[in-house]
């Protein structure tokens, strides 16, 4: 049975909510206009037959408005996956929902094109597909026809074996000779965890072809792409895996903390540039960089941060706001999960796995953790659930890491869309997230 529009209808979650509907454009075109308060909420829905379960549809349309202030807070797009009453908003614990995002270009006639992919459940026979203008006293938006494409069915991406190497506890601090060492060692770490563990990405941990040599930071930094990435190359092509290698990398006439990413080709995918340096790095001479770039490899979207970014919550926003599969982060330890008074650091296991799991949640990405001394290495899943844990005995962990895990909320919602989706970044910016001046604001004793 082809997919089809059954029936068009107006929708709202209270009388004193609705919206004014009309139909336009011979019915392929559908107007919604505020009520004259700010409790306006309502708009049209659209269900469709003949939907088959395990098949992915691309769901369709583009809004146009005039006289909305903030279109990013008063238009919705929400594809219920069943046959909703136009007076529901509560579909309740059986119903399976999402989000379906808009791209907004306020230059070209104020558009907003809403867009999404998404997966027909098991015993699905039908879906609704509601469009929702809120929020606003004033304005107006006209709908298109939203197009519900069969594309046939979904082709489920395989799962991803995932390895931390650092070797383990009782040796991962001894002292090296020179970077070639370094090389030597990390790479028979990441040789082992591809040709014994089966990894197919490898983390490696913080500057580790530096890792604790005599000497200033400044003294060997190493060129990228360069010999001593040629290796790790070599080993990421024959074994079809992903590697990334801490190091200081030389730039010009800049030094910088840095993660390079190495492709399954063995090309290098990328580059990150650690933004956040420890207060002591931070005067050294050592430069940060500048962005969070995510780069595309053979096993998904790949972001990272180094060490003290941890601290900074936008860091690890940052990255699953481009889009990452994968946060990999090189770290030598965390001043939260340490000690909070002067004196040697020692590592706080249960501290430290709430840092991880937070960040792994928040911005809805899998955690691969790469701790310099081993112990709390760990890849953590979206979910915040701990996969592999390094207890400082093994040179190197594996987790099979689900890319379709279809994580959702109690309520149906995908966990993905409803964390993004609830955030309101108009309202962000003048505060202290993107404020360069906040930090005077900032008051504190001892500070």
């Amino acid at each position: 049975m082809a997919t089809g529009l059954a029936r068009t209808e107006e929708w709202a979650p209270h009388p004193g909510a609705a919206t004014a509907n009309r139909a336009v454009a011979e019915g392929q075109r559908y107007a919604s206009a505020a009520n004259g308060t700010r409790s306006c909420c309502g708009g049209w829905q659209f269900v469709y037959k003949g939907v088959t379960p395990g098949n992915l549809y691309r769901v369709s349309w583009e809004a146009q408005w005039r006289d909305l202030d903030e279109p990013l807070d008063a238009l919705v797009g929400h594809v219920y996956w069943g046959e909703m009453d136009p007076d529901c908003y509560v579909p309740g614990t059986a119903t399976i929902w999402d989000y379906v995002g808009a791209e907004i270009d306020g230059e070209a006639g104020r558009t907003a094109r809403f867009s999404a992919d998404l997966v027909a459940p098991d015993g699905c026979a039908e879906v609704t597909v509601r469009t929702t203008l809120r929020w606003t006293a004033t304005g107006e938006v006209v709908w298109s026809l939203p197009r519900l494409e069969d594309q046939g069915p979904n082709a489920a991406r395989p799962a991803v074996r995932v390895a931390v190497a650092t070797g383990v506890e009782e040796t991962a601090g001894q002292r090296r000779g020179s970077v070639q060492e370094c090389v030597d060692h990390y790479a028979g770490l990441a040789e082992r965890a591809c040709s014994e563990g089966g990894a197919e990405l490898v983390a490696l941990p913080e500057i580790c072809l530096q890792w604790n040599l005599p000497g200033h930071a400044l003294d060997r930094p190493c060129d990228v792409p360069g010999p001593e990435t040629d290796r790790f190359s070599g080993i990421a092509r024959e074994h079809g895996a992903v590697i990334v290698v801490g190091l200081h990398e030389r730039a010009g006439d800049a030094v910088h903390n840095s993660a390079v990413v190495i492709d399954a080709s063995g090309e290098v995918a990328g580059t990150y540039r650690k933004v956040h340096l420890a207060s002591t790095e931070a005067m050294s001479g050592v430069v940060p960089g500048d962005g969070f770039p995510v780069m595309d490899t053979a096993v998904g979207r790949i972001g990272c941060t180094i060490c003290m970014d941890s601290s900074a919550a936008e860091s690890a926003r940052m990255v699953g706001l481009n889009g990452a599969d994968f946060l990999v982060l090189p770290i030598m330890g965390d001043h939260r999960a340490s000690r909070w008074q002067p004196g040697p650091p020692r590592l706080d296991e249960e501290r430290w796995r709430a840092i991880q799991r937070t960040r792994a949640m928040d911005s809805q990405l899998c955690m691969v953790v790469a701790r310099n001394m081993s112990r709390g290495s760990c890849v953590i899943d979206r979910s915040g659930e701990v996969l592999a844990h390094n207890d400082g005995t093994s040179d190197y962990v594996v987790a099979e890491v689900a890319r379709d895990d279809g994580y959702r909320k109690w309520n149906g919602g995908c966990f993905r869309q409803v964390n993004w989706r609830q955030r309101r970044p108009h309202l962000y910016g003048a505060h202290t997230v993107s404020d360069p001046t906040a930090l005077t604001r900032l008051r504190s004793r001892g500070a």
